[in-house]
């Protein structure tokens, strides 16, 4: 190859690097107090391009029964993705959901034992247990592949992100309504965004004391 052919395809590698080249968002989601939210799923969704198809996770995504709860309480996933639900407890659970994108009804199953879901469509879905009513976790479904949980500390980091622009979006169970803007990122960029969220009470029900399960 002709040197200036050479040099031309070369700048023309360089140049697409650069179109491509990922960006990170950094956000720290706090409640009217000031004190750090966890469990908030912050999202982003692209506005110049549709997002990537589904690409399956390369590791299980599981909601755990354990000590009577749903571990994690919350869990963001790609549509598309299937959702294990292993019992841990020594006791049977009754998952169900009537959530508009996925009702379903997985009926009594023993200790060890494990059930899947798929959640193929985008929303919320509410879990609850028919035995233990104070079990309680949420599915929060995207159709995107750009979304990170807040942790105890109140931070979520979204890594790889293209340049451009994006729907973002913060859910969280005790907000009225979900938090959204519009956000641009530049091409290797770091943008950091801080959050206050307004939340509602925790209205879950208190698991029953230890001794007043009745067995169950």
């Amino acid at each position: 190859m002709p040197s200036a052919a050479r040099s031309s395809a070369l700048l023309a590698v360089a140049l697409l690097a650069a179109a491509v080249r990922a960006g990170d968002l950094s956000a720290l989601v706090r409640d009217a107090a000031g004190q750090p939210v966890a469990d908030a799923v912050v999202s982003l969704a692209p506005l110049d391009a549709p997002a990537p198809p589904y690409a399956p996770d390369k590791h299980p995504v599981e909601i755990v029964q354990s000590g009577k709860q749903y571990r994690p309480y919350v869990t963001p996933v790609r549509a598309g993705t299937r959702v294990d639900f292993p019992n841990e407890d020594s006791v049977q659970h009754h998952i169900y959901s009537v959530s508009k994108p996925k009702p379903f009804e997985k009926p009594l199953y023993e200790s060890g034992a494990s059930e899947s879901v798929l959640f193929d469509q985008p929303g919320v879905v509410t879990l609850g247990c028919n035995i233990h009513d104070w079990m309680v976790a949420y599915v929060v479904v995207l159709e995107t592949p750009w979304f990170a949980k807040s942790d105890e500390a109140g931070r979520a980091a979204v890594t790889g992100l293209p340049a451009g622009r994006y729907a973002l979006e913060v859910w969280h169970p005790r907000l009225a309504a979900p938090v959204r803007q519009e956000v641009r990122l530049a091409e290797s960029g770091a943008l950091e965004q801080a959050f206050e969220l307004r939340l509602k009470p925790d209205r879950r029900v208190r698991r029953a004391p230890s001794g007043e399960s009745k067995g169950y």
